[in-house]
């Protein structure tokens, strides 16, 4: 029986509001987590609940440790953040750069050791990356090493907190995502014309795909692609 929270860091908006709302409709505590505290607050009101917020920045990660202080026992860890960096080497922006792979790779890690005390044997760990790390374009430099970088992570993880099971998701374009549902119909249609199913996969697909690596106690160190066969085309 759960005894633990559903903590998902970036859970203010996108696939990781869809997922802490989903937990917290379930009656589950859950802690979304954002840069700002007014936000995270707002977010945990709006999911409603017994939810509740929490704010650090990511790529600041020697101020994450103390604001995950008051957290208990964890069921679940949800490290769904994200930030859009299109940078080129030719036009090689390095702040930027800097900022995601602090936010996605140190700043994630720092997440797991500040909670790692509070995960128990049967926990379960989450990380979202993306499909630019099979899929590079151009503006991607930087998103597709940094999601490379997550498959590897994955497989260390595994290794040292063993037995709490870590998995990844790469999900393709979400079609009715708040980044994607309002893109011109003939983007759209190119997408969709790409995609073995007929359409793009949906936010809630990639809840129930979620889902799938979190409770499933026989999956570890999965790197699973939602994508409605993509990478097969």
């Amino acid at each position: 029986m759960a005894t633990g929270s559903v903590v998902v860091v970036g859970g203010t908006q996108g696939l990781g509001r869809e997922l802490a709302k989903f937990y917290g409709d379930l009656g589950r505590e859950v802690v979304v987590t954002g840069r700002d505290q007014v936000r995270a607050d707002a977010a945990a009101a709006e999911l409603g609940g017994n939810t509740r917020g929490i704010a650090f920045d990511l790529a600041e990660p020697h101020t994450i440790a103390e604001s995950l202080t008051d957290v208990g026992e964890v069921d679940y860890l949800v490290l769904a953040a994200i930030e859009r960096d299109t940078n080129t080497v030719r036009e090689y922006d390095i702040d930027s750069a800097l900022r995601l792979v602090t936010l996605k790779l140190v700043g994630y890690t720092e997440v797991i050791h500040a909670l790692s005390p509070r995960l128990r044997d049967d926990s379960a760990i989450l990380i979202f990356g993306g499909l630019a790390r099979d899929r590079p374009y151009p503006g991607s430099t930087t998103v597709t090493t940094v999601n490379g970088g997550v498959t590897s992570l994955v497989r260390t993880l595994v290794i040292e907190l063993a037995p709490t099971r870590v998995n990844a998701l790469h999900p393709a374009i979400v079609g009715d995502s708040p980044q994607w549902r309002d893109m011109p119909p003939e983007r759209l249609q190119a997408l969709v014309q790409r995609t073995p199913i007929g359409r793009l996969v949906t936010m809630a697909e990639v809840v129930d795909a979620s889902r799938f690596l979190l409770e499933n106690q026989a999956l570890n160190g999965i790197n699973l692609a939602v994508d409605g066969g993509w990478m097969c085309m």
